[in-house]
């Protein structure tokens, strides 16, 4: 306890001076400072002469020398030298304090259904897309140390961008995406198949990939199950969510004659077909039928598949005994010196 207290009490003393921590390695060494003391004391009690004057009023009245006054101050080189040799032999040192940090990534996929039905308007600011886009933006702004890819499909699939950590290239290819970029029709299997193409040979921890449609699978020649279990068989995860309120719809409709219009039509969503694949997988399947729901869904996502991050702590030390010995061996060296040479004393 007392050790900890006088290591505290130095690091505030001295750890400005050398940048970092300070602090004493052999604290018993310590002893040695109240011995160089007392030796000190003891010495110059050994030193000290007298002589019996019958008025030394004169002598008081006398102001000392220069060379009296600088021999007085001389016995201070000697204890000053014996206090940093004391200082040297409990190893002062100073330290930095470092961190080292290991991550584990996540490979992450997300995969956007921008088929026509993607322009139904139940979904703030604009229609499910844009909601989607918006979504999936802030999601990847709130990730580090993870590679993700964007797939887009309707009745194709087509890599948007591929697994990257320049969250700024990716953020770009969303922006551009768009309703119409592909031939109309939803190809969920296909797009399963490309996104796992994507994440094959990747050798991340976690696999995963965000599957948002607000359909049913009616293109394509894969069928979402079997994708769904080549994924598995690949250590992939399949987050799906179902995008599109229960019930009815407004979709926009471009007429010839009266201009756009808003046509309520039925929300249909295989959520059997979604619910398997991500059984599958070892995921969750989710329904988002607005956009609050769906940003809570992508931050539940986001809270499911953290990238491990392990930080250790150390400190880096420097021993500082060598510059106190040298210190405390200039002064006795100093105070050796002056004694018998300028302030010798003749018998």
């Amino acid at each position: 306890m007392v050790g900890t207290w006088i290591n505290k009490g130095a690091n505030i003393l001295f750890g400005p001076l050398f940048g970092g921590t300070f602090e004493f390695a052999s604290l018993w060494w310590l002893l040695l400072v109240p011995v160089a003391i007392l030796l000190f004391l003891w010495r110059r009690w050994r030193r000290r002469g007298s002589l019996k004057y019958s008025n030394i009023g004169l002598v008081k009245t006398d102001r000392p020398s220069a060379r009296v006054a600088m021999m007085a101050a001389l016995a201070w080189l000697e204890l000053i030298g014996l206090l940093f040799i004391s200082l040297a032999a409990a190893r002062p040192r100073s330290g930095s304090i470092q961190e080292q940090t290991f991550t584990e990534g996540v490979d992450i996929v997300v995969v956007l259904d921008i088929s026509s039905s993607m322009r139904a308007e139940d979904f703030k600011p604009k229609n499910r897309l844009e909601a989607a886009k918006m979504v999936a933006a802030d999601f990847i702004e709130g990730r580090s140390n993870d590679r993700i890819g964007l797939v887009v499909f309707a009745s194709k699939a087509f890599t948007q961008c591929p697994l990257t950590l320049d969250y700024g290239v990716l953020l770009d290819f969303l922006k551009g995406v768009e309703i119409g970029q592909i031939e109309d029709g939803t190809a969920i299997g296909t797009a399963i198949a490309t996104a796992i193409n994507r994440l094959r040979d990747s050798k991340a921890k976690s696999k995963v990939i965000i599957l948002l449609t607000d359909g049913i699978n009616n293109r394509g020649e894969i069928d979402p199950i079997t994708a769904s279990r080549a994924a598995k068989a690949l250590g992939v995860k399949i987050y799906t969510i179902g995008a599109g309120k229960r019930g009815y719809a407004l979709y926009p409709v471009d007429d010839p004659f009266f201009g756009r219009r808003h046509v309520r039509m039925p929300v249909e969503i295989d959520e059997q077909t979604l619910m398997k694949i991500a059984n599958i997988t070892g995921a969750t399947y989710f329904r988002a039928t607005d956009t609050e729901s769906l940003r809570k869904i992508y931050d539940e996502i986001d809270k499911l598949e953290k990238t491990k991050i392990e930080v250790k702590h150390f400190t880096r030390h420097r021993e500082l005994f060598p510059a106190f010995l040298l210190i405390g061996g200039i002064f006795i060296l100093a105070d050796v010196f002056l004694r018998n040479t300028f302030f010798r004393k003749l018998p």
